[in-house]
């Protein structure tokens, strides 16, 4: 399992999804117990989709991304494909039914 790496500015982020045909974001907050609880989680079951790279941001220290990408809550999780948002799910995430998204998207771009 490798923990996410962090972008610290907006230039990052837009750059980091350009560059990166799969490109998934995890939205956090400091004081936020589920993002917390959900991000070791994340990080094992993307650990599984290597072609998909990974990087969290906390919307605390880029207060811009909140209006970057629409985010009115902690955790949100965003998957770009090619550039265009394809996933979002936020709050309270069902690993699950989140992981078989993931996994379809995967095997569709990957194989």
């Amino acid at each position: 399992m490798t923990a996410f790496k962090t972008l610290t500015s907006i230039k990052d982020t837009e750059t980091f999804i350009e560059e990166n045909e799969l490109a998934f974001l995890y939205i956090t907050m400091p004081n936020c117990s589920v993002c917390h609880g959900l991000q070791p989680q994340m990080e094992e079951m993307f650990s599984n989709y290597p072609k998909i790279k990974t990087r969290t941001i906390d919307a605390s220290e880029l207060t811009e991304i909140a209006g970057k990408f629409n985010v009115f809550t902690a955790p949100v999780l965003l998957l770009f494909v090619e550039g265009k948002e394809y996933v979002r799910e936020a709050r309270i995430v069902h690993t699950e039914p989140f992981e078989e998204k993931i996994a379809r998207i995967y095997e569709n771009m990957v194989d």
